[in-house]
């Protein structure tokens, strides 16, 4: 029952930061965040950002030319 609930949260957290926030901006606000207040090395924050938007664009260019953005 625990499972469920937690999952409906997730799912609701997601779809309401789907539209506040794209995640690759998420992604290069959280990896700022963790350079400026943690300590988490210049190198590290570029690879972070590079590696998921990076990765994500690739994602998103393949489900638009796929067309299963279109459903």
């Amino acid at each position: 029952m625990a499972e469920i609930k937690t999952s409906r949260t997730q799912h609701i957290l997601d779809r309401g930061l789907d539209k506040l926030v794209s995640r690759k901006l998420l992604a290069w606000a959280t990896a700022t965040a963790l350079l400026v207040f943690s300590d988490l090395q210049s190198s590290d924050w570029v690879i972070i950002t590079t590696v998921y938007i990076g990765g994500q664009t690739v994602i998103d260019a393949v489900t638009k030319l796929k067309g299963f953005g279109d459903r």
